[in-house]
């Protein structure tokens, strides 16, 4: 039962990271459309009746915007005023770094030291973490996930000899979490040296 629960609630937050910038995404093209319809409306006159040829034109409209963006955006400068328009606006969100590099990890293309898995030393026991960042005194900022709720937990700050470095996927840790420990075998199977020695 516990692991039929664990495997709903991250079933729901996995899905939850994935549909809701979808959602969001849709919701933004379909208002972009809306408010282009006004200005299509003269050029959608010249077109066929049985044509829907305003939502049509704004689509490309919408469409075509993206490209231009998106095409701006792989230039060099392009990607220095997308760096400078993060670290100004959206990083000042509360948690939008951290779910930025979550989600990028979750889909395979995060940074390799960022939500590293790893067992950490916690009073006489080994727990399962993830590596937030690394400190300059060489440190580690841990996230210490909540069973069966890998989202919520623990923060902490612990020493190099404290923090043991796993050779798993993200996505193996975050299940084995989820499923109230189950795995966690494979997981000390993979337990590196600590931290230190790398």
């Amino acid at each position: 039962m516990k692991r039929a629960q664990g495997f709903i609630v991250t079933s729901v937050i996995a899905g939850f990271l994935v549909l809701a910038p979808l959602y969001l995404a849709v919701l933004i093209l379909l208002k972009a459309m809306a408010s282009l319809v006004g200005l299509i409306k003269p050029f959608a006159a010249l077109l066929p009746e049985w044509m829907p040829a305003e939502n049509l034109l704004a689509l490309l409209l919408v469409a075509l915007a993206c490209f231009v963006v998106g095409a701006a955006l792989r230039t060099r400068s392009g990607r220095a005023a997308r760096k400078r328009l993060e670290q100004s606006v959206f990083e000042r969100i509360p948690g939008y770094a951290v779910i930025k590099s979550l989600t990028l990890r979750l889909a395979g293309q995060g940074q390799e030291d960022v939500w590293r898995p790893a067992f950490v030393e916690i009073e006489e026991a080994l727990v399962p973490a993830f590596i937030i960042e690394e400190h300059e005194d060489g440190r580690y900022t841990v996230f210490v996930p909540s069973v069966p709720t890998p989202f919520a937990g623990a923060v902490y700050v612990l020493t190099r000899e404290r923090v043991h470095l796993l050779d798993v996927p993200f996505t193996q840790a975050l299940q084995t979490v989820s499923k109230w420990g189950a795995g966690c075998k494979d997981l000390i199977a993979a337990l590196g040296t600590p931290a230190a020695s790398h």
